[in-house]
């Protein structure tokens, strides 16, 4: 696992502080004077007391003509790292990332293939994402690179094909090794709950990226979005409109990523290694900004076939016994013609099988 330089801050344990430089200065002016003089003011000033007994002699002019230079000596230093206009709560919740982010790899493409096989093997209908996740691991591997990178993914198909699938969306974090977060854009209307919002918001802080970055030290995690087209937009008193899909345009661009400021902390991170999966059932009321960032890939529902394959793992995974596997497997194919059939349809039929076998029999 490589390790990346993520924050364009840094921080210093060597910084002066505003009373050494003070002392420093005192010292320096006692020798000049002594030298121009030809006076002895206790040359060399070797301690604390040597400088305080020299600096009491000094006009109240010298003393605040000192205190201002040292002051501004100690703010310029303190500017070049970038945290001086934090609080010191603050530089210690990010000082996580003073010496960089991991970056999750995959070793070998041997590994890509073996991942890319077990996520078909799950929801074999949704092969064109797998198979462009696939070739980014393949390609990742091929070139080099110190981590694992994936273009923007924005999913559309209709609703209950697992294109958010928070089983899927994890497994395919827990194969690659990287935290995954996912936030539901219906419920979360404006880009905050992303990007973050500045200090003055009710609901001021850093956004769950960044969050998810800090808990983790992962330069390169998961991000799902679900639903990005039903986000609304959220207006501010001045009238400033806030949307989802336009705070999202600098995070979904390699090169502005990769520079991108923090609205919260109003520090530069380098964003470009994070993943972003998002999920839509139609591009209408996207912006073609929006769509150039994440050219939409389109899928289909799963087949009959497919459908009675998840039933089986679903009723495994929950410990059904075989009587009510092929129960259910019967009422999917006494279904209607036409009639949607969805994952979400299989899941509540297999959850509500459990619980009916886990009631207590009635005498």
């Amino acid at each position: 696992m490589s390790r990346i330089s993520i924050m364009a801050a840094r921080y210093r344990d060597d910084l002066t502080s505003v009373t050494d430089i003070e002392r420093r200065l005192y010292a320096h002016l006692a020798q000049l004077r002594g030298q121009r003089t030809g006076s002895d003011p206790g040359m060399p000033l070797d301690g604390d007391e040597d400088i305080h007994v020299w600096q009491l002699c000094l006009p109240r002019s010298d003393k605040l003509r000192i205190h201002r230079r040292a002051r501004a000596v100690h703010d310029r230093a303190e500017a070049a790292t970038g945290l001086a206009h934090l609080s010191s709560a603050t530089r210690a919740r990010l000082s996580v990332l003073r010496d960089g982010a991991d970056l999750v790899a995959i070793p070998t493409e041997h590994r890509a293939d073996e991942i890319a096989a077990a996520l078909h093997a799950d929801m074999p209908w949704m092969a064109p994402a797998t198979e462009t996740v696939w070739h980014a691991m393949r390609r990742s591997v091929r070139e080099g690179d110190p981590g694992l990178r994936l273009s923007p993914l924005l999913l559309v198909g209709p609703p209950g094909i697992g294109k958010r699938s928070e089983g899927r969306a994890r497994t395919l974090g827990s194969l690659v090794g990287a935290p995954t977060t996912i936030v539901d854009a219906t419920s979360e209307p404006a880009g905050f709950a992303i990007v973050g919002s500045q200090v003055g918001w009710a609901s001021a802080g850093p956004g769950r990226v960044l969050e998810t970055i800090l808990a983790h030290r992962v330069a390169n995690p998961l991000i799902v979005v679900d639903e990005i087209e039903k986000a609304g937009s959220v207006r501010s008193k001045s009238g400033t409109a806030h949307d989802l899909a336009q705070a999202l345009l600098p995070l979904l661009d390699r090169s502005t990523a990769a520079a991108w400021s923090c609205p919260y902390f109003r520090v530069g991170f380098d964003m470009s290694w994070v993943g972003w999966v998002l999920t839509a059932n139609t591009t209408e009321g996207l912006s073609a900004p929006f769509l150039s960032r994440c050219p939409p890939l389109r899928l289909a529902g799963p087949t009959q076939q497919h459908l009675r394959d998840f039933a089986v793992r679903q009723a495994c995974t929950h410990g059904l016994p075989d009587g009510a596997t092929a129960a259910i497997l019967s009422l999917l194919d006494q279904t209607p013609d036409g009639t949607a059939l969805s994952l979400r349809t299989i899941q509540r039929c297999v959850s509500r099988t459990k619980a009916a076998l886990a009631m207590p029999m009635l005498h």
